[in-house]
Protein backbone atom coordinates (compact mmCIF):
# COMPACT_ATOMS: atom_id res chain seq x y z
CA UNK A 1 0.00 0.00 0.00
CA UNK A 2 1.04 3.78 -0.59
CA UNK A 3 1.12 6.07 1.74
CA UNK A 4 1.68 9.66 -0.49
CA UNK A 5 0.70 11.89 2.19
CA UNK A 6 3.75 11.81 4.37
CA UNK A 7 6.97 12.71 2.21
CA UNK A 8 5.02 15.85 1.57
CA UNK A 9 4.70 16.29 5.41
CA UNK A 10 8.48 15.50 6.15
CA UNK A 11 9.72 17.53 3.06
CA UNK A 12 7.77 20.69 4.82
CA UNK A 13 9.00 20.05 8.15
CA UNK A 14 12.31 20.13 7.46
CA UNK A 15 13.15 21.63 4.20
CA UNK A 16 14.27 25.83 4.01
CA UNK A 17 11.27 26.73 1.73
CA UNK A 18 9.10 27.53 4.25
CA UNK A 19 10.74 29.73 7.14
CA UNK A 20 8.23 30.48 9.39
CA UNK A 21 7.54 26.66 10.10
CA UNK A 22 11.45 26.63 10.95
CA UNK A 23 10.84 28.83 13.78
CA UNK A 24 8.12 25.99 15.28
CA UNK A 25 11.68 23.59 16.47
CA UNK A 26 9.73 22.45 19.52
CA UNK A 27 9.83 19.05 21.60
CA UNK A 28 5.72 19.43 21.85
CA UNK A 29 5.21 19.96 18.36
CA UNK A 30 7.51 17.02 17.37
CA UNK A 31 6.19 14.69 19.06
CA UNK A 32 2.68 16.13 18.46
CA UNK A 33 3.35 15.54 14.63
CA UNK A 34 5.37 11.86 15.20
CA UNK A 35 1.88 10.66 17.26
CA UNK A 36 -0.07 12.10 14.28
CA UNK A 37 1.84 9.92 11.78
CA UNK A 38 2.03 7.41 14.58
CA UNK A 39 -1.57 6.68 14.73
CA UNK A 40 -3.11 7.76 11.42
CA UNK A 41 -4.71 4.77 9.58
CA UNK A 42 -2.15 3.36 6.94
CA UNK A 43 -5.33 2.90 4.83
CA UNK A 44 -6.48 6.30 4.88
CA UNK A 45 -3.35 8.08 5.65
CA UNK A 46 -4.27 11.95 6.38
CA UNK A 47 -4.22 14.74 3.37
CA UNK A 48 -1.20 16.43 2.89
CA UNK A 49 -2.73 19.48 2.73
CA UNK A 50 -4.21 18.84 5.93
CA UNK A 51 -0.93 18.75 7.64
CA UNK A 52 0.04 21.89 5.83
CA UNK A 53 -2.71 23.60 7.23
CA UNK A 54 -1.95 22.05 10.69
CA UNK A 55 1.96 23.49 10.23
CA UNK A 56 0.43 26.87 9.50
CA UNK A 57 -1.50 26.91 12.59
CA UNK A 58 0.97 26.28 14.61
CA UNK A 59 3.49 28.63 12.52
CA UNK A 60 0.58 31.24 13.51
CA UNK A 61 1.35 30.62 17.23
CA UNK A 62 4.44 30.56 17.65
CA UNK A 63 4.86 34.11 15.67
CA UNK A 64 1.97 35.31 18.34
CA UNK A 65 4.31 34.15 20.97
CA UNK A 66 7.12 35.55 19.70
CA UNK A 67 5.12 38.80 19.55
CA UNK A 68 3.89 38.87 22.61
CA UNK A 69 7.50 38.58 23.81
CA UNK A 70 8.65 41.28 22.10
CA UNK A 71 5.59 43.77 23.09
CA UNK A 72 7.03 42.60 26.25
CA UNK A 73 10.70 43.63 26.35
CA UNK A 74 9.23 46.98 24.12
CA UNK A 75 6.75 48.03 27.66
CA UNK A 76 9.83 47.85 29.62
CA UNK A 77 12.21 49.68 27.53
CA UNK A 78 9.64 52.31 26.89
CA UNK A 79 9.06 52.24 30.56
CA UNK A 80 12.73 52.92 31.32
CA UNK A 81 12.43 56.09 28.69
CA UNK A 82 9.77 57.53 30.08
CA UNK A 83 11.10 57.21 33.99
CA UNK A 84 14.32 58.84 32.58
CA UNK A 85 12.45 61.90 30.78
CA UNK A 86 10.64 61.99 34.20
CA UNK A 87 13.80 63.01 36.17
CA UNK A 88 14.00 66.55 33.19
CA UNK A 89 10.61 67.39 35.41
CA UNK A 90 12.24 68.22 38.37
CA UNK A 91 12.82 71.94 38.98
CA UNK A 92 10.21 72.72 36.49
CA UNK A 93 6.40 74.64 36.92
CA UNK A 94 3.82 72.16 35.72
CA UNK A 95 -0.33 72.78 34.86
CA UNK A 96 -2.24 69.27 35.43
CA UNK A 97 -5.64 68.24 35.60
CA UNK A 98 -6.70 67.96 38.92
CA UNK A 99 -8.12 69.81 41.86
CA UNK A 100 -6.13 70.39 44.55
CA UNK A 101 -4.47 73.24 45.90
CA UNK A 102 -1.73 73.66 48.91
CA UNK A 103 -2.18 76.63 50.99
CA UNK A 104 0.77 77.93 52.64
CA UNK A 105 0.93 80.06 55.42
CA UNK A 106 0.47 84.15 55.26
CA UNK A 107 0.60 83.13 51.51
CA UNK A 108 -2.96 83.04 49.22
CA UNK A 109 -3.78 80.37 47.05
CA UNK A 110 -4.63 80.54 43.73
CA UNK A 111 -7.22 77.88 42.01
CA UNK A 112 -6.96 77.55 38.51
CA UNK A 113 -9.90 76.45 36.01
CA UNK A 114 -11.21 76.94 32.59
CA UNK A 115 -14.68 78.10 31.52
CA UNK A 116 -16.34 75.95 27.67
CA UNK A 117 -18.47 78.54 27.23
CA UNK A 118 -19.42 82.32 29.03
CA UNK A 119 -20.84 82.02 32.29
CA UNK A 120 -23.13 84.77 34.37
CA UNK A 121 -22.24 82.86 37.52
CA UNK A 122 -19.62 81.02 38.67
CA UNK A 123 -18.59 79.55 42.75
CA UNK A 124 -16.19 77.87 43.76
CA UNK A 125 -16.66 75.66 46.95
CA UNK A 126 -13.46 74.53 48.89
CA UNK A 127 -12.91 71.20 51.19
CA UNK A 128 -10.36 70.68 53.76
CA UNK A 129 -8.49 67.01 53.97
CA UNK A 130 -10.94 64.93 55.72
CA UNK A 131 -13.77 66.34 52.31
CA UNK A 132 -15.45 68.78 55.10
CA UNK A 133 -16.86 72.00 53.23
CA UNK A 134 -15.18 75.49 54.71
CA UNK A 135 -15.16 78.14 52.00
CA UNK A 136 -17.40 79.33 49.34
CA UNK A 137 -16.12 81.65 46.82
CA UNK A 138 -18.57 83.75 44.52
CA UNK A 139 -16.52 84.73 41.41
CA UNK A 140 -19.62 85.88 39.27
CA UNK A 141 -19.79 86.00 35.44
CA UNK A 142 -16.12 85.09 33.66
CA UNK A 143 -15.33 84.93 30.15
CA UNK A 144 -14.39 81.28 28.97
CA UNK A 145 -11.38 80.25 28.59
CA UNK A 146 -8.57 79.94 31.83
CA UNK A 147 -8.99 81.08 34.76
CA UNK A 148 -7.13 81.86 37.88
CA UNK A 149 -9.10 83.00 41.04
CA UNK A 150 -7.27 83.62 44.62
CA UNK A 151 -8.25 82.24 47.66
CA UNK A 152 -6.95 83.84 51.14
CA UNK A 153 -6.69 80.72 53.23
CA UNK A 154 -10.08 81.94 55.40
CA UNK A 155 -13.33 79.94 56.17
CA UNK A 156 -17.05 81.35 55.35
CA UNK A 157 -16.21 82.88 58.63
CA UNK A 158 -13.30 84.26 58.04
CA UNK A 159 -10.89 82.12 60.16
CA UNK A 160 -7.58 81.23 59.00
CA UNK A 161 -7.19 77.72 58.22
CA UNK A 162 -4.06 75.69 58.93
CA UNK A 163 -2.16 75.12 55.60
CA UNK A 164 -2.00 72.04 54.29
CA UNK A 165 -4.22 69.83 50.88
CA UNK A 166 -7.62 71.22 50.12
CA UNK A 167 -9.78 70.22 47.16
CA UNK A 168 -11.84 72.30 45.16
CA UNK A 169 -14.93 72.54 42.58
CA UNK A 170 -16.23 74.85 40.52
CA UNK A 171 -19.73 75.41 39.64
CA UNK A 172 -20.81 77.84 36.45
CA UNK A 173 -24.09 78.46 35.09
CA UNK A 174 -24.87 80.21 31.97
CA UNK A 175 -27.74 83.04 31.38
CA UNK A 176 -30.25 80.86 31.28
CA UNK A 177 -29.20 78.78 34.27
CA UNK A 178 -27.54 75.90 32.46
CA UNK A 179 -24.58 73.99 33.19
CA UNK A 180 -21.69 75.49 31.80
CA UNK A 181 -18.37 72.61 31.78
CA UNK A 182 -15.67 73.32 33.69
CA UNK A 183 -11.98 71.56 33.85
CA UNK A 184 -9.42 71.86 36.57
CA UNK A 185 -6.21 72.50 36.82
CA UNK A 186 -3.09 72.86 39.61
CA UNK A 187 0.58 74.68 38.57
CA UNK A 188 2.82 73.38 41.06
CA UNK A 189 6.64 73.19 41.06
CA UNK A 190 7.99 69.90 40.99
CA UNK A 191 10.64 68.89 43.19
CA UNK A 192 10.97 65.06 42.86
CA UNK A 193 9.77 62.00 40.74
CA UNK A 194 9.04 58.59 42.35
CA UNK A 195 7.71 55.59 40.38
CA UNK A 196 4.75 53.34 42.10
CA UNK A 197 3.18 49.93 40.33
CA UNK A 198 4.47 50.89 36.87
CA UNK A 199 2.90 54.69 37.26
CA UNK A 200 5.14 57.77 36.92
CA UNK A 201 4.47 60.58 39.77
CA UNK A 202 5.55 63.92 39.85
CA UNK A 203 6.36 65.31 43.43
CA UNK A 204 5.15 69.08 44.06
CA UNK A 205 5.29 68.85 48.28
CA UNK A 206 2.62 66.58 49.48
CA UNK A 207 1.06 66.18 45.95
CA UNK A 208 2.02 62.88 44.04
CA UNK A 209 0.95 64.10 39.95
CA UNK A 210 0.83 60.90 37.58
CA UNK A 211 2.97 62.41 34.69
CA UNK A 212 0.07 61.47 32.31
CA UNK A 213 -2.13 64.18 34.10
CA UNK A 214 0.46 67.16 32.93
CA UNK A 215 -0.74 69.16 29.99
CA UNK A 216 2.04 71.62 30.16
CA UNK A 217 5.55 72.47 31.49
CA UNK A 218 7.10 75.58 31.95
CA UNK A 219 11.05 76.61 33.08
CA UNK A 220 11.34 77.59 36.65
Amino acid sequence: MSITGLEPVVNYTTGSSSPGVSDLGKDAFLNLLVTQLRHQDPLSPMESTQFTAQLAQFSSLEQLGNINSNLGILQLYQSSINNSQAVGFIGKTVKSLGETICLAEDVPAEIHFELADEASDVCIHIYDSKGDFVKTIECGSLNSGDQSIEWDGTDDEGNELPAGSYTYEVMAKDADGGNVAVMTFMINKVSGVTFKDGITYLLAGDLKIPISNVVEVREG
